[in-house]
């Protein structure tokens, strides 16, 4: 049990690592692509890859856990990144980046309500709500909007922010139902593809709205094969794969606190790959998000 416990920490960190670093590699695609199509080709090309990794079908799904597919197809797959891509064309990224650092707690919160014990009336152990978890992120956002802005203005768009806020919720429902997944005692690497079916199906009529361009040519550019390639099988094949894992094995609100620490990837990953200064202040957000996710974790570390 405490190595499986284990597990899902380093799939946690893993994940958080490859999505903390895919803002360069969409970054780059954007020069030749909309965001719904980068989206659209990663999932197409997560969903093959899953597939040729595991050549398997579920058989005999209760029409209750084939609407739970369904419900995290269409929150974690697609609404979220609609949300996340249409909020960054109204507000600034940095704004983008801390309100969407409050599905950690939005998840807790979710948790707390709708996920009861075995009796109906508790809420599991795991996921139950203590005064180190609210510290912790108290600290992790005031390191994280240091991170983010880094000393410059806050400029606040109704709309864009709106719409990140929404983001958040949406992910933290998409980890509610990826625990419920993971209590069907299915393989994960089938459960994620399932997910991945409805997420490009709800995606589908989004391609109408946002002119999308199959354009198959565009990969003939190594930059852009390489990009999409890192996005379709490291961050979305691989990633949501290791992140259901780690939610059925350490929980819904375990596993979201390491959302906190994509901005300090962020900032690490801006140092060494594009030259970016660090500065005091992202030196100052770096330690406290670290700080911040560590005292969310102790109390449940202590009782181990």
């Amino acid at each position: 049990m405490v190595t499986e416990r284990r597990t899902g920490h380093l799939a946690a960190l893993l994940t958080i690592f490859i999505w903390g670093t895919t803002f360069i590699s969409t970054k780059i695609l954007l020069k030749n692509f909309q965001p719904v199509e980068i989206l659209f080709f990663r999932f197409i090309m997560g969903y093959l890859i899953l597939l040729i990794a595991y050549p398997h079908s579920i058989k005999r799904l209760s029409q209750k856990q084939e609407m739970t597919f369904a419900a995290a197809g269409f929150c974690g797959v697609c609404l979220y990144y609609l949300l996340e891509n249409v909020a960054l064309t109204y507000t600034m990224a940095s704004n983008v980046g801390v309100i969407i650092s409050v599905a950690p707690f939005i998840t807790a919160i979710l948790a707390h309500l709708f996920m009861p014990d075995k009796t109906g009336h508790t809420v599991k152990s795991e996921e139950r709500l203590r005064i180190n978890f609210f510290i912790g992120f108290i600290v992790a956002m005031a390191g994280i909007i240091l991170i983010s802005f880094n000393g410059s203005q806050l400029k606040v768009n109704p709309v864009g922010d709106i719409l990140a806020f929404a983001a958040a919720f949406v992910w933290a429902c998409y980890s509610i139902l990826t625990k419920r997944i993971g209590s069907f005692g299915l393989p994960v690497i089938l459960t994620t593809r399932r997910t991945f079916f409805y997420g490009i199906l709800f995606m589908i009529p989004t391609l109408f709205l946002f002119d999308f361009q199959l354009d198959l040519p565009r990969f003939m550019d190594t930059k852009n094969l390489l990009n999409i390639l890192y996005l379709g099988i490291g961050a979305s094949a691989l990633c949501f794969v290791t992140w259901n894992y780690a939610v059925k094995v350490l929980g819904a609100v375990r596993t979201s606190i390491y959302i906190y620490m994509v901005p300090v990837i962020t900032v690490i990953t801006s140092m060494l790959v594009l030259k970016e200064t660090v500065t005091f202040f992202s030196i100052t957000g770096t330690i406290l998000t670290v700080v911040g996710l560590f005292l969310s974790e102790y109390n449940r570390r202590a009782k181990k």
